[in-house]
């Protein structure tokens, strides 16, 4: 049985974080992806919305540069030492058309605040509140969530934005979040927000 629970409610200046919708996770041709272009068009009528009114906007993608770098995780998952310098697969999907001047977090492992400077950046531009989207549900979108609020930040995450290879960890990571952790909600809720401010 879950907790009563409290929504919090996004503040004055949300940031969103796009966790990882990278050509290796939008595309099935590579071993970590999936095809997901409703869920990648979710992101980008969020994305703009968060141009529109000039809101904070970070990706992230995970880039290892030695073998040193997260050699446990990669110990047990060998693929993702596909995701090199060089590679195709670690570049934002283009349908997203990220600009110059958004950030780009470059990760080791699930959060997109573990071991990166995601934090000081949400500090330095104000950030109050944080909509998290992205690839996928049950690991690095969850491990962002969790230290999202762990930083103390309400979070919220739109349900249409976020994607996995499997579907029953997809709900069951929703379901666990929005109970502790997040607000999951629909995206036209975060929409409908957005407009107000």
């Amino acid at each position: 049985m879950d907790l009563e629970r409290n929504s919090i409610g996004l503040g004055k200046k949300p940031g969103i974080i796009i966790v990882d919708v990278v050509n290796g996770f939008t595309n099935s041709e590579c071993p970590l992806g999936s095809d997901c272009p409703e869920v990648v068009a979710a992101k980008r009528k969020l994305l703009d919305a968060f141009r529109e009114k000039e809101l904070p906007v970070f990706f992230t993608t995970v880039i290892y540069h030695n073998s040193e770098q997260a050699k446990v995780f990669r110990q047990r998952l060998p693929v993702l030492d596909l995701l090199q310098p060089d590679s195709h697969w670690i570049e934002v999907d283009p349908a997203l058309a990220r600009r110059e001047n958004e950030d780009i977090i470059e990760k080791r492992w699930a959060s997109a605040f573990f071991g990166t400077d995601l934090a000081e950046r949400l500090k330095k531009q104000n950030v109050d509140s944080l909509v998290i989207t992205g690839l996928t549900t049950s690991g690095c979108v969850r491990a962002s969530v969790l230290d999202g609020m762990q930083h103390e930040y309400p979070v919220f995450v739109p349900r249409e934005a976020v994607g996995d290879r499997n579907q029953e960890a997809h709900a069951a990571n929703l379901h666990d979040m929005n109970a502790k952790y997040a607000d999951v909600v629909s995206m036209q809720v975060v929409l409908d927000y957005l407009s107000d401010i």
